[in-house]
């Protein structure tokens, strides 16, 4: 049986073992946790399928009944150094130690600043960055709102189809993946339009085209009958699109986007909260297009696992003054540190880790589903990739096959499931998970 490892303090390597189910899934322990939290959770959370996690070490996760799950879903491409990755506990641990909480609001603190340094440093811009820090995803989202609004004086944001950009209001409004997200929570904010995302499957059905439909559509429809370009402050995009499917955007379009903006002084938003923190090989999946955006978002794998985030913007986009924009837990010193510690792990062995393994795990993922017709296409660039079968149903059921098989994936858009493991993942973890979801897709029709 395949052996997974996980890093340790000293740089050996860490048993964690393959995946092992015991039990049936959820065991005795899983299903008595599942019925107490059904007694006290929000009706609105949705859970895939019933794990029930207790532990995480490198890429395994163990649930309350000892089984052990191979994770390629990494807490929705968040934990990008693994579970628990050592460096990273040693790092939240001594500034747990040093000071919690702070409020950067208000004073300043060490590790806030080192980190707004350091994501600076990174920005896709040739510009001079600057930075603020948020505590989710989402509110990078309405930060960026807020500072392309003032900055712009304009009220006006174009988002697309597809695409998910939060759930508080502003970003909410953004969002435009499922229905059930937005339904119930009118009205949202005004001046916001939807543009059509071009979803171009190559591997097996070879449609969708460059974009440039989308382009025409966005500047003939959007532009010529629904709201004029100088009332927009800011095109909201997501270079490769996450929940609504793992599609990335073509060179061509981002071009043209970036065209438009400035044509008209809109300001282009990339919105990098799944995408960026080098999921795809590049610390920002903009980079793999040319284009350079005013404004990018970032949070998810920033700091694998801890609640932080952030907006970074070109430094002649920060026209808002003292007292515009605030924080009272953003940036926290703890966090703070994991993110600081997490970057030197992405930047020393999960950049290019990511883009070998991204490409063997897609040749894996393309020779398991070959003679497979209800594959209809595998597309992503790095470690963010996806498969699209021809219904929600087929994608569910190779998902519950693949869990109950001991690997973690996630449904994502109308029938696809992505496949956004740990940065850090090895070849035998690679060729394990290719394994499983080969046997998975072995079940359909059966």
């Amino acid at each position: 049986m395949t052996t997974l490892e996980a890093p340790t303090s000293d740089g050996a390597a860490q048993k964690t073992g393959a995946p092992s189910i015991q039990t049936e899934l959820p065991g005795p322990k899983g299903r008595a946790l599942i019925e107490r939290d059904a007694a006290v959770a929000s009706p609105s959370l949705t859970r895939a399928y019933p794990l029930v996690a207790e532990s995480g070490s490198g890429m395994i996760v163990t649930d309350v009944d000892g089984n052990r799950f191979l994770d390629f879903a990494a807490g929705i491409a968040v934990c990008s150094t693994g579970h628990s990755h050592p460096k990273v506990v040693e790092a939240i641990k001594a500034q747990a130690d040093r000071l919690i909480h702070i409020a950067a609001t208000d004073f300043y603190e060490p590790r806030y600043t080192e980190f707004m340094e350091r994501l600076a440093a990174i920005a896709p811009f040739e510009e001079k960055a600057r930075v603020f820090l948020t505590n989710s995803g989402t509110e990078a989202v309405e930060g960026a709102i807020k500072l392309a609004r003032y900055h712009t004086h304009r009220p006006g944001i174009i988002a697309f189809e597809g695409g998910f950009h939060g759930r508080t209001m502003g970003a909410l409004s953004l969002t435009n993946s499922k229905v059930k997200q937005r339904a119930g929570f009118g009205p949202l904010i005004p001046m916001v339009h939807h543009a059509p995302f071009p979803r171009i499957r190559a591997w097996r059905e070879g449609s969708g085209g460059d974009g440039s439909a989308e382009l025409a559509h966005l500047k003939d429809t959007i532009f010529g009958r629904q709201i004029a370009p100088s009332d927009v402050a800011a095109i909201v995009v997501e270079p490769i699109q996450g929940e609504g499917g793992y599609f990335p955007a073509p060179k061509a379009f981002m071009q043209g986007l970036r065209d438009l903006c400035d044509e008209h002084g809109i300001l282009l938003i990339a919105d990098e909260i799944q995408s960026g923190m080098g999921r795809t090989g590049t610390w920002w999946a903009i980079e793999h297009t040319g284009v350079e955006a005013d404004i990018v978002l970032t949070a998810k794998g920033i700091a694998s696992g801890m609640p932080i985030g952030a907006f970074i913007a070109r430094d002649s986009v920060w026209t808002w003054p003292p007292g515009a924009h605030g924080s009272t837990f953003a940036g926290n010193p703890v966090c703070a540190a994991a993110g600081l510690a997490t970057l030197d792990i992405l930047e020393s062995e999960g950049l290019a880790n990511a883009a070998s393994m991204g490409a063997g795990l897609r040749a894996g993922l393309e020779a398991a589903a070959a003679d497979v017709e209800a594959v209809r296409d595998i597309r992503g660039i790095g470690l963010m990739l996806g498969v699209e079968f021809d219904s929600h149903a087929t994608a569910e059921a190779v998902q519950d096959a693949a869990f109950r098989r001991g690997l973690l994936t996630l449904e994502c858009g109308e029938s696809s499931l992505r496949f956004s493991p740990p940065l850090i993942v090895d070849s035998d973890a690679v060729d394990t998970a290719v394994r499983i979801f080969g046997e998975a897709l072995s079940t359909l029709g059966s």
